[in-house]
């Protein structure tokens, strides 16, 4: 069985020293991430399964899809897990002029907020402890990424690929990606989109009870 490579090498962290790509610590902790949410399709099966294993993640999610499902992204407030900026429309960084990218970053944060405060639930403005961003494509110019940063956002990358989006990798491969690589402190990619819902639906669950067995707890990253 062929394993597509899904760690981030070192040498490509060092390169960028001002981006998160994982969680400096020597605990059993895991930090699932999902991309491109809410999805009605499948963002809801998503905190289910979550809650099952009494797991918290963080989701980066898309503004219009904030906008078109505020019910689901209400649910993953209630349900305490973090949430970050992922444009307002999957906005590919590399071919948008700064000023356009930045102020597409900046309205979404201003959708996200609306829902966070006006949420009914208590804890609604504790999401978590720090604006946190994801380029989509993880990608931008280093322009973007210094004034995006200079806004107060953490950009947040990643430890570990699972390749959930790609059709090509079979289900069985895309667990293999993430049990090969994850260990303490990882930064782990899903996608809560229909095009990922096949190889989610399959690794998701394993990935929880394959590291719950071994004692691994699932947190929110920067959520207090």
């Amino acid at each position: 069985m062929k394993i597509i490579p899904a760690k981030t090498p070192g040498f490509v962290k060092s390169l960028f020293p001002n981006f998160i790509w994982n969680i400096n610590t020597s605990n059993k902790e895991l930090y699932l991430t999902f991309d491109d949410g809410p999805t009605p399709e499948i963002t809801d099966w998503v905190l289910a399964t979550l809650k099952d294993y009494n797991a918290k993640a963080t989701f980066f999610c898309i503004g219009k899809n904030i906008e078109k499902h505020s019910e689901i992204f209400q649910n993953i407030i209630k349900d305490g897990h973090s949430v970050g900026n992922h444009t307002y429309d999957h906005l590919k960084g590399w071919k948008t002029k700064t000023k356009t990218y930045v102020e597409n970053i900046e309205f979404t944060d201003s959708v996200m907020q609306f829902q966070i405060q006006n949420s009914t639930f208590k804890d609604s403005n504790a999401v978590n402890s720090a604006k946190i961003f994801r380029p989509p494509y993880g990608k931008f110019k280093t322009k973007q990424s210094k004034q995006i940063q200079k806004l107060g956002y953490k950009i947040i990358l990643w430890d570990v690929l699972s390749y959930d989006w790609d059709h090509t990798v079979k289900e069985e491969v895309c667990l293999k990606n993430v049990t090969s690589a994850a260990k303490e402190g990882s930064i782990i990619v899903f996608h809560d989109s229909v095009k990922a819902s096949r190889n989610l639906i399959y690794v998701l669950p394993k990935v929880l009870e394959y590291y719950s067995e071994k004692g691994y707890e699932f947190k929110g990253i920067f959520k207090p």
